[in-house]
Parts: C-alpha cells; structure tokens; sequence
C-alpha cells in the first residue's frame, strides 16, 4: 500500500503563502494523475487541484489563479504552491491518486490574523 505524507503546513496570515510537498514511499507518481484535496472543519472532502502524469493540470474554482500543482516523478514528490491565502484556505489538505486510494497523513493549513 502507498503512504503519502503530507507536509509544509502551518498558519499563515491572510494574503500569505505556503508550499505544501507530498512525498510517496513508492513509484505511483509515473503512472497515475495526483491530486491536493482538502477538508475544511464540517464539511467534505474536495479536490482543488489536480496534475496528469503528462503534466496538465486543473483547478477548483476556489483557487484557481492562486494555487499552482506540480510534481516530481524522480523524487515521488507532489507539491501545491499556495498564493493570496485566504481565510477560508483553512483545511487538512491531502494528496493523493486521483481517483483516491486509500488516505495518507494531511497537513492542516490555517489561515488566520
């Protein structure tokens, strides 16, 4: 089974930035399309970004314009550039195959003054 650990989440004032990484103890990142989702407190599970093993990649409306996937299939790493946070950003942001398999560990994102 894959582990993906999340990490490079922390608190962050509105208007700020953040990187997430996402690493995988094993190759799936050459064969299957990613995805950051997110999960904010009382709601469900959503996908905001999503990258092809070919390399295009689309957005949730939400942050489209400030957020930018990409990835690095030597280092089995998925990273998620976080621009012009907003308050509403606040979330366990987790990476994963899309479809999902089975969840690894998140990285909560707070965004607050």
């Amino acid at each position: 089974q894959v582990q993906l650990v999340g990490s490079g989440g922390g608190l962050v004032q509105p208007g700020g930035s953040l990187r997430l990484s996402c690493a995988g103890s094993r190759s799936i990142f050459n064969i299957n399309a990613m995805g950051w989702y997110r999960q904010a407190p009382g709601k469900q599970r959503e996908l905001v970004a999503i990258i092809t093993t070919g390399g295009s990649t689309n957005y949730a409306d939400s942050v489209k314009g400030r957020f930018t996937i990409s990835r690095d299939n030597a280092k089995n790493t998925v990273y998620l550039q976080m621009n012009r946070l907003k308050p509403e950003d606040t979330a366990v942001y987790y990476c994963n195959q899309v479809p999902p398999d089975a969840w690894g560990q998140g990285t909560l994102v707070t965004v607050s003054s």
